[in-house]
């Protein structure tokens, strides 16, 4: 690809840290205006023939290659995320970040997340509101292929290009219990092209969407958004590992210094700088660019910097029918949603609530490894042999799984710092998670948890089983460099500008005031091009009054 691995040769308007799902859309829209960016990645580009959603081993690459923690899948671009946390923070490294392996549920905030202080007297409000992201989570939306189906009464009017994909069996039986109970349930939004579209191919329901879709079906920044930027001039350099940004003298951002895969050390320099790293990845950076002026981390004057970290605390409900549901077929997004419980009711003994979503069981091995994990405990010993038959032939194809996705309300407590000892591969600082489940969330989990159960006996399930919390995140990192209008309580302000760097953005998850119950990257890409248009008009007009 242009630029992969070489430095440029002259300073940027623009440097940005990170070719996922904000910095793909920072690139592709300030390239499109006529700046000269320059992205650094410290991973590099996934190869369509390197998935193995398509072989007959596809499901032992989740334990191997395509593991998603981190820590047990240890690319050379991977940094270790440590320390003694509830929920460790999973991420990918690499053109289109996250959204590689990601099961590309797509979801708007609600207008409610947006106000949960005035509300629910919890947590803070947002400096915007719901109508401020409206015009650009549809843009995000064709951007990005969206299928869903509109009209969807807990949100006012949304977009989208493509048809929904297809519920399913296994959506129709779950949604036989939701209409029993007369609970809220909707048609699934997937950032997966039901048919041809843009870059995208059409879905061909593999159901193996979260190893990489051999397809490219599945929505990710390197299909969508790189290559009109790469094609307009940005310059893309992989295998660039960020650890300081640099200052000039006058407090103003001049750069990012990066590490090659040769070990050489670089300098590019840039009018601005924007961060897109996701909320580790941003604070990791700030914490390590230390300096006189800066003595706790650049933009840290506030001491939020890593602090209030969310990640969407997960269980889920397995729910296997008697009928046959063909329950491996794709995608492996949500086949149906429910916002039923999304929000504050009074009869709760929580605030805030979850959403709920079915996912397909996947192929025998995967159901077989979640019957045995939800029979442990009740005896059953063998995973192989008579044991691996009996129960793919109890799971496999009959089952389907509730997820549950659970808000996450801000606590200082819960934050990101370095790790004083372990190291990545370049020797800079580890990821050190420092976080507790909150006892909100927890019952919050646990009343979801049971209504994901009621209704599924509502739709005649034959057996439930339900996990605990999920130990490792599923990559929403969220909340570590807030946004807000008082510098003293934020890390940027409304337009994601640092309030003490005033050249320095960030435009990733971490600047989420509140976390929702939804899926973060519509609100991630929606925020990212409300953010650079201003940059972009701002330009615009310096420029008409030279």
């Amino acid at each position: 690809m242009l630029g992969t691995g070489q430095p440029p040769d002259r300073p940027a308007d623009v440097v940005i840290i990170g070719a996922g799902a904000s910095g793909s859309v920072a690139a592709a829209a300030l390239t499109g205006a006529g700046f000269r960016v320059v992205c650094l990645e410290q991973g590099e580009w996934s190869d369509t023939a390197d998935y193995m959603s398509a072989e007959p081993e596809a499901e032992l690459a989740w334990h191997e290659k395509w593991n998603p923690n981190q820590n047990i899948r240890r690319n050379p671009a991977d940094y270790p995320v440590t320390g003694d946390a509830d929920i460790h923070p999973t991420m990918y490294n690499g053109v289109g970040g996250g959204l590689v392996q990601w099961a590309a549920m797509w979801q708007n905030l609600l207008p409610s997340d947006f106000r949960v202080r005035t509300l629910d007297g919890v947590a803070d409000d947002w400096p915007i509101g719901w109508n401020d992201l409206a015009p650009f989570y549809d843009r995000a939306a064709r951007d990005m292929s969206v299928s869903g189906l509109s009209g969807d009464p807990a949100f006012p009017e949304l977009a989208y290009p493509n048809p929904p994909m297809p519920i399913g069996r296994s959506g129709m039986a779950a949604a036989r219990g939701m209409d029993r109970l007369g609970w809220h349930w909707w048609p699934g939004v997937n950032a997966i092209a039901s048919r041809p579209h843009n870059n995208l191919n059409a879905c061909q329901r593999r159901g193996t969407c979260i190893i990489g879709c051999p397809e490219n079906a599945k929505a990710n920044g390197a299909l969508t958004h790189w290559p009109g930027a790469l094609e307009g001039g940005a310059r893309l350099i992989t295998g660039a590992r960020v650890r300081e940004i640099a200052l000039d003298r006058q407090g103003r951002a001049r750069g990012a210094v990066y590490i090659d895969r040769n070990g050489a050390e670089h300098l590019q320099e840039a009018g601005v700088v924007i961060l897109a790293a996701n909320g580790a990845g941003s604070a990791r950076l700030l914490l390590m660019s230390t300096s006189p002026q800066f003595p706790d981390g650049l933009a840290n004057s506030s001491g939020l910097v890593g602090r209030r970290l969310m990640q969407h605390p997960y269980r889920t409900v397995m729910v296997v029918m008697e009928e046959e549901l063909d329950s491996w077929e794709g995608p492996w997004g949500q086949r149906i949603y429910s916002l039923e419980f999304a929000e504050t009711r009074p009869e709760h003994d929580f605030v805030r609530g979850a959403k709920l979503h079915v996912c397909p069981h996947g192929g025998p091995m995967f159901a077989v490894y979640d019957h045995h994990n939800a029979h442990r405990d009740a005896g059953f010993d063998g995973l192989w042999g008579a044991e691996f038959h009996r129960a793919a032939d109890t799971v496999f194809g009959h089952a389907f799984t509730w997820g549950v996705q659970a808000e996450d309300l801000p606590e200082e407590s819960n934050r990101i710092i370095l790790d004083p000892e372990v190291t990545d591969s370049d020797g800079l600082p580890a990821v050190r998670a420092e976080y507790r489940v909150s006892e909100n969330s927890r019952r919050m989990l646990d009343f979801n948890a049971a209504r994901a159960v009621e209704a599924a006996e509502a739709a005649g399930a034959v057996e439930t089983s339900v996990s605990s919390i999920w130990p490792t995140g599923i990559s929403h990192i969220l909340g570590t460099t807030r946004m807000g209008d008082d510098s003293s309580s934020s890390v940027v302000d409304r337009w994601c500008r640092a309030h003490d760097v005033p050249n320095l953005y960030i435009v990733d998850g971490g600047v989420f005031v509140t976390a929702g119950s939804a899926n973060p990257t519509a609100t991630i890409m929606a925020n990212t091009l409300r953010v650079v248009e201003r940059m972009i008009e701002q330009r615009r007009h310096q420029e008409s009054a030279v």
